[in-house]
């Protein structure tokens, strides 16, 4: 049975994450307890519809001591449970801060290259909001800012565990890698007023993944480039990355959230996001209306391959401690979005397909 397909009958609607960025610790010593609780509402025009569900439970802690931080998040699905981040942080300076544990990959667009509930395609392809077991130096001096990282695998050192929450190479029977050493940079320049912002840098990350048939390692190689422009309530995202696995099939399989699947090896993934933000409209704190497009265009003349779209419009929605996102989110040759996988050239991947996804959040 196809991976969108299987997505679509057993779990669409329960799948992602909520899109409040990872709790920081507080800025003094103290500690803080919190959670939340979300619910989703699922239709497609492609399979059955998942009607309404409980999407889940999380419960996290952040605190300070000092020099000394650390925060921790796990995470309840339908069927599975995982963590989503657990670190422990010591400032070593002026705007400065050294962090060992399971923590976001500094890549990209951060904290998140899209606007939406489901993310963009560098989401499904381990390229945005990816969380490993490794070390990140963050520095900061006026407008420059500076990540170095180092991660020795995935945030489980195990390819073949599929109930995680942030995608990585899978271990499968045809495709058998996992994730290795990988050393991450990113740098940024940004600027900030009252009434405009702007961000732009680049990132690159070099590591391996590794055979499980033989013990042997191959290149695993990307890099991007970034810019984010604020002007009043309307935000532009732009980012164009690449990525390389360099094994020898045209294809790696990814999994996370259950289920595994295969994308091109190789490939470029520009995306292009708009958004505009109206503050305390009546009832509401905030509304932000977007649209996050996304393309995978697999790279050399590999039979089996071709370029995946993923759309994604919507408004997400604020009052005190609820957030609701509402999406249309459009896609042809997309995995979730009735496709069988991201790059690949398969039955099933013809035309556009569309899913409504409504989800409401209770943050505590």
């Amino acid at each position: 049975m196809r991976a969108g397909t299987v997505i679509a009958c057993c779990v669409a609607g329960l799948l992602f994450s909520t899109r409040p960025a990872a709790a920081a610790p507080v800025g003094e010593d103290g500690l803080e307890l919190g959670g939340a609780v979300r619910f989703s509402y699922g239709w497609l025009d492609y399979a059955d519809s998942p009607g309404a569900d409980l999407e889940l439970l999380r419960g996290e802690a952040r605190g300070r001591s000092g020099r000394a931080s650390f925060s921790l998040q796990y995470r309840w699905y339908d069927g599975f449970d995982a963590v989503h981040h657990a670190w422990a942080g010591w400032d070593a300076g002026a705007d400065s801060q050294l962090r060992a544990g399971v923590q976001q990959v500094p890549f990209g667009l951060l904290p998140y290259a899209s606007h939406s509930f489901w993310f963009g395609s560098g989401y499904y392809l381990g390229l945005e909001d990816d969380y490993d077991l490794g070390v990140v130096w963050e520095h900061g001096a006026g407008a420059h800012r500076w990540h170095v990282g180092w991660f020795s695998g995935d945030e489980y050192g195990d390819g073949g565990r599929f109930d995680r929450y942030s995608f990585d190479v899978a271990t499968t029977e045809a495709l058998p890698y996992r994730e290795r050493g990988r050393v991450a940079l990113r740098y940024e320049f940004s600027e900030e007023s009252e009434r405009h912002g702007f961000a732009a840098g680049v990132s690159v990350s070099s590591g391996h993944i590794e055979s499980r048939m033989d013990g042997r390692r191959h290149g695993h190689d990307a890099a991007a480039v970034h810019a984010q422009y604020r002007r009043g309530p309307a935000t532009v995202q732009l980012q164009w990355a690449r990525y390389r696995y360099g094994h020898p099939e045209p294809r790696i399989a990814m999994s996370a959230f259950m289920f595994p699947f295969e994308v091109a090896a190789e490939a470029d993934v520009p995306t292009f996001n708009l958004a505009w933000e109206v503050q305390r409209p009546g009832w509401f704190d905030a509304i932000t209306c977007y649209n996050d497009l996304s393309v995978t265009l697999p790279r050399g003349h590999h039979p089996g391959l071709r370029e995946s779209w993923q759309n994604v419009t919507g408004c997400s929605i604020a009052k005190g401690k609820m957030v609701t996102y509402v999406d249309w989110i459009a896609g042809k040759n997309m995995w979730f979005a009735g496709g069988p996988g991201i790059g690949i050239d398969e039955p099933g991947g013809d035309g556009w397909r569309s899913r409504l996804n409504i989800n409401m959040g209770f943050f505590f």
